[in-house]
């Protein structure tokens, strides 16, 4: 497929997991995908890894959580890929702790980088697609949005992303841009293995625990969510805006 050729799309937080699968599969189907994250040493291998594979992708740099970093950033990748069509906000972390235990500078870390940063994001992003009159945003929310133990922050901004996602389809939708989110439920990536591993599983032990109960006796790999992913920032959802997605295996 090429449902993507000839579009730029920019994919945060896209140096591992569910981001750089997502980047990936957008090159795949013909994008130009600006591979941004925190550190450019770690999003470097992943735009070499798509050009080795014939695709096309430029690495880049970039603080999500500084608004001036950021518009600064989307500015450089229309200026070297010559436009932005398509924006997956994916750049998240977690900082997990009850309630009663957590410091303030724990949830304050994790509603930036996990909410603040889509506004951002789409603010320097929609100045350029609305010129366009085209554009489509995925968001990355989470199970986690309907509420998890021990998880009081990033619950918080996942279901931030999902009222932002809403208002945001509300005001772009007559520029003919769409906005949507993708909520997985448990993904085998590195910051779920980080969590196994504070809980004091294994990430495997963990898995194994998530799968239980799940109904298809499995947990999400990076490639199915972002197979969703693209299925949104792709004109095949032309008419879809302003929808949280629940990818997790028909638990509820």
């Amino acid at each position: 497929m090429d449902r993507f050729a000839g579009r730029v799309a920019v994919v945060t937080g896209a140096a591992q997991g569910i981001g750089a699968a997502t980047a990936r599969r957008l090159a795949a189907e013909g994008a130009a995908v600006a591979v941004i994250d925190l550190d450019l040493d770690r999003a470097e291998p992943v735009a070499q890894e798509i050009i080795a594979a014939g695709g096309a992708a430029k690495a880049y740099s970039c603080d999500v959580t500084d608004g001036a970093a950021v518009t600064d950033t989307i500015d450089r990748v229309v200026a070297d890929l010559g436009s932005l069509d398509v924006l997956v906000n994916n750049a998240g972390i977690t900082r997990d702790n009850l309630l009663f235990k957590m410091p303030a500078d724990e949830w304050n870390a994790v509603l930036t980088t996990n909410l603040t940063s889509m506004f951002h994001c789409c603010q320097a992003a929609q100045k350029h697609m609305v010129g366009a009159r085209y554009g489509r945003i995925v968001n990355l929310s989470s199970r986690s949005a309907l509420g998890n133990r021990g998880q009081v922050n990033y619950a918080a901004a996942k279901a931030g992303v999902q009222g932002l996602t809403a208002t945001l389809a509300i005001e772009l939708g007559p520029f003919n841009i769409t906005v949507n989110a993708v909520a997985p439920g448990y993904v085998a990536t590195a910051m779920t293995a980080a969590t196994a591993q504070r809980v004091g599983f294994t990430p495997e032990d963990h898995q194994k625990w998530a799968a239980e109960q799940t109904p298809l006796r499995r947990v999400a790999q990076p490639e199915e969510i972002a197979s969703v992913i693209a299925f949104l920032a792709s004109d095949d959802a032309s008419f879809v805006s302003g929808q949280t997605l629940y990818v997790n295996g028909g638990a509820r």
